[in-house]
């Protein structure tokens, strides 16, 4: 069974039980600081799990494309990926448990024929300290739709909760969250008992691979730090795509499925290796898994760069380089692997082959590529200096590795030729302490994906749009929005223009956006279809794809003469009221990102 075929099943399952089938939002999260990249198919709803009505109703299906770069160095086992897509469905108050997981046994077994007995099924023990019961419910659910007992697990809140905060101790006062129950597929091999002496659903040794979560928002936590039902309770299923698939076809490598086998089967061609044999199959995974996340990437505005969503492409891509080398592909080979991954998805995201679109990402990787290995031979230089000490220490190693890009495998192969040590463990504990500290930081970053609701947060989100219609106004229609990050002490804006801007350019802008703000324009929205929308010349952000039902946000009341409102765009939210309250506009900076795209830095006074 293909992705493609499981993802239509998929949507066309939950469709035909009333649900709308919502487009994939982009990997970079729009307008949203706290994280640099969509990692599940519920971060772009948590707005609406959370309280506030969606324009397309209560029941939501999809499949989102998602990333997630915080192990980038464990890839290479058969089932870990940086991107993946994740299907979801999600109930807004419209079912719960019974209905979500009969629905999905359903689909499972009858809609992608995975065998019942295969299955494993986890639920909530309960947390007595906290006096939160035991999910029996969801248990007994399972047990009436034939999953014998011995097949049902229960463990604690590590496993089996959800919410915004981890655990429910770690919940801030009115934050909502509750039980989950995760389903498994049983491959049956033979339990390793390198991994412990008992197997289990949770168990790392291979036998079982998660399959779905389903997470039932049901709990809100109060002032007494004890925890209320919700009056509305909230269903949020997510099933990798990737997984679903491996399991359909009984196979626990992931990397078998379509999608990533033609990425594989290309190179087998240009490295004349096998992917069977095991001493090299680290290194196909490595490259077509970040291959494939480099082409997504692209195809969604990030470019390589040192900093944000660029700097975890510039790692991919390096990354990618290094382990082609290790299979002894040709030099500058990475290209020709993109065309297998536009073709295999250009069904389900069309955006792939746009004009041109491959033919961009082609040239990006290509030329990052290039790039790295100009690197390599500075880094080179800087090991051959280090070397003459006739020991390199983890420190040294490990500023050659995060610097200068050069791989630590290198680092030893070329001491061990030398006959010069390197303190391995030195350098493991640095790479630790950087892991930490990154981890950390997307843990502040990513508060569940929800965007900063601040009052300066919400201040700068209305400008941006301001920024945008005054840019279209100055510069030309042309101008379109390519990307946003805004936080309580900036917005950054990238628009489709393919020159630097004049000093007089950037006055006119200014002056333009200080003048409606002066002019005390009301700030609303609508929830219209999507043809409406169209007619009434709505603009949106870049390539994005919309649902038959979209929020669209106007800034401004009718005007006489142009018969026009100033702003009307789509979007999500929040805004302020009106203009008046944004205070004085300043552009700091104004740069180029890439090829035809630049990128504004203004502040609020």
């Amino acid at each position: 069974m293909t992705a493609d075929e499981v993802r239509s099943r998929y949507l066309t399952f939950f469709k035909k039980r009333g649900h709308i089938i919502i487009p994939s939002a982009s990997l970079v999260p729009e307008n949203d600081p706290t994280t640099l990249f969509t990692g599940s198919g519920m971060q772009p709803l948590l707005p609406y799990l959370l309280g506030e009505k969606h324009p397309q109703g209560d029941r939501l299906v999809d499949s989102q494309k998602c990333l997630r770069a915080e192990d980038i160095e464990e890839v290479g086992d058969n089932r870990h990926t940086t991107f993946f897509e994740m299907l979801g469905n999600w109930s807004l108050g419209s079912y719960f448990k019974k209905e979500q997981l009969s629905w999905l046994l359903e689909f499972l077994t009858e809609e992608i024929n995975i065998p019942k007995k295969r299955l494993w099924v986890t639920c909530f023990e309960g947390d007595e300290k906290l006096h939160l019961p035991r999910d029996n419910q969801s248990a007994a659910i399972w047990k009436e739709l034939g999953i014998p007992e011995e097949r049902i697990c229960f463990y604690g809140s590590k496993k089996n909760w959800w919410s915004r905060a981890g655990e429910p101790e770690n919940m801030p006062k009115g934050e909502p969250g509750g039980p989950d129950s995760e389903i498994f597929y049983d491959f049956g091999t033979v339990h390793d008992p390198a991994f412990g002496e008992n197997c289990n659903p949770n168990c790392d040794c291979g036998r079982f691979l998660e399959i779905g979560n389903s997470v039932f928002m049901e709990y809100i936590k109060q002032e007494d730090s004890s925890f209320k039902e919700l009056p509305q309770k909230n269903v949020d299923f997510g099933g990798g795509l990737e997984r679903l698939t491996a399991a359909a076809n009984n196979d626990p490598d992931v990397f078998n499925i379509d999608v990533l086998r033609v990425v594989i089967q290309k190179i087998e061609q240009l490295s004349k290796k096998q992917y069977t044999n095991t001493t090299h199959q680290k290194s196909f995974r490595v490259i077509a898994d970040h291959l494939r996340g480099a082409v997504f990437m692209i195809g969604d505005g990030v470019f390589p760069s040192n900093t944000g969503e660029g700097y975890i492409l510039r790692r991919l891509l390096r990354r990618a380089v290094r382990h082609a080398d290790v299979l002894g592909m040709p030099g500058d080979s990475l290209k020709l692997l993109v065309q297998g991954v536009v073709t295999v998805y250009k069904g389900a995201y069309p955006n792939l082959v746009a004009v041109k679109q491959s033919y961009k990402i082609e040239k990006e990787i290509s030329g990052e590529e290039e790039v790295f290995r100009m690197k390599l031979q500075y880094g080179m230089k800087k090991f051959e200096a280090m070397a003459m000490n006739k020991a390199i220490s983890g420190e040294d190693a490990f500023q050659l590795f995060s610097t200068h890009g050069f791989p630590f495998e290198l680092t030893l192969e070329l001491a061990k030729e030398k006959g010069i040590s390197v303190d391995e463990k030195e350098f493991r504990a640095a790479m630790q302490r950087h892991q930490g500290v990154s981890r950390k930081g997307a843990e502040k970053k990513f508060k569940g994906g929800l965007a900063d609701h601040s009052a300066l947060s919400i201040k700068y989100h209305t400008a941006t749009h301001l920024l945008h219609q005054a840019l279209r106004d100055i510069l030309g229609k042309h101008v379109f929005q390519k990307g946003s990050n805004i936080t309580g002490e900036r917005l950054r804006f990238d628009f489709s223009h393919s020159q630097k801007m004049t000093d007089e350019e950037k006055k006119q802008v200014e002056d333009l956006v200080n003048q409606k703000i002066r002019d005390e324009l009301p700030v609303s929205y609508e929830d219209i279809p999507a043809g409406e929308a169209v007619k009434l010349g709505a603009i949106g952000l870049f390539e994005k794809k919309y649902g038959d039902k979209v929020r669209v946000y106007k800034i401004g009341g009718l005007d006489v003469e142009s018969g026009k409102v100033y702003s009307l765009e789509y979007c999500g939210g929040p805004h302020v009221e009106n203009t008046k309250s944004l205070g004085h506009f300043k552009i700091k900076k104004e740069e180029a990102v890439s090829a035809g795209v630049r990128r504004i830095k203004a502040v609020l006074e």
